[in-house]
């Protein structure tokens, strides 16, 4: 048999030996480079999308009957106004806190429980790449629910639709801040259930503190309010409701919440690589 075959098997290059009549050395095959970032991140999201999509569906369609059903609540207790937009806005937004803040968390808790994470450590991919895409995965199932939840709100308060657009943004940026929070939940969360815990706890307190006025809060809560990113998100929809929005607010608002996902993400890549190292729970 020749010998190539076994060589291209085994890994190894044959190079000439120092003197004549001493044999072949062997070396170790050169590793394949890390792949650039946005290749790299353009794959793991697509590998994501398509795991994510069958599974989360039905969960997406929770999230959204959810916030529905918050919506139909507190339309016995709220007429119009300030307190409609908050209503409409922060059951919108929290659509996004489900799948972004929750599932995440719960994802990553399990894939670290169960040595998921030894086969990203394999590939030659950045771990950004790997949180980055995994995020904007879960965060793409929430675009749906988040419209359809804002335009039957927009119908159960009579508020108009005519700056819905501003969800292009709204989703995306909360989104990332969220998606950030939530994996690293799942990823420094010492037992996957702890995980699960964490993630139920901040889609909690995006529901209390982000579909409830801000004014009926005592103000010791408004203050944790302001510490929530996507709070953010909710106060640049609810301003889009007036006839003629700030939009100088509103893009103070986003800014907020892009800030607030960059940080976030980047714990959350941190959380990823020390997860790698320390291996499965």
């Amino acid at each position: 048999m020749s010998a190539a075959p076994i060589e291209a098997a085994t890994g190894t290059v044959r190079t000439p030996g120092p003197r004549r009549g001493s044999g072949p050395t062997t070396e170790p095959a050169p590793l394949a480079p890390r792949a650039r970032l946005l290749p790299a991140l353009g794959a793991v999201y697509r590998a994501q999308l398509s795991r994510a999509r069958v599974a989360r569906i039905p969960l997406l369609f929770v999230a959204t009957f959810q916030s529905v059903g918050i919506m139909i609540l507190m339309r016995g207790v709220v007429d119009g106004g300030d307190e409609a937009r908050a209503v409409v806005a922060g059951s919108a937004v929290l659509v996004v806190a489900f799948v972004a803040l929750n599932l995440l968390a719960q994802y990553f808790g399990q894939l670290r429980a169960t040595g998921g994470l030894d086969h990203y450590a394999t590939l030659p991919v950045p771990p950004s790449a790997v949180v980055l895409g995994a995020a904007g995965a879960y965060a793409s199932f929430t675009a749906p629910g988040t419209l359809v939840t804002a335009l039957i709100g927009c119908g159960l308060f009579g508020l108009p639709v005519t700056h819905v657009w501003i969800l292009l943004a709204v989703v995306p940026l909360a989104g990332a801040a969220l998606a950030g929070l939530g994996a690293a939940f799942g990823l420094l969360a010492p037992r996957p259930e702890l995980a699960t815990l964490l993630g139920q706890l901040g889609m909690s307190a995006a529901l209390l503190l982000g579909v409830l006025p801000a004014d009926h809060l005592p103000e010791p809560i408004q203050w944790c309010r302001d510490l929530l990113p996507s709070t953010y998100g909710v106060e640049a929809f609810a301003r889009t409701f007036t006839a003629h929005p700030d939009w100088l607010v509103v893009l103070g608002d986003l800014g907020v919440c892009a800030g607030v996902g960059v940080v976030s993400l980047a714990v959350a890549t941190w959380a990823y690589r020390r997860a790698a190292v320390a291996g499965p729970r």
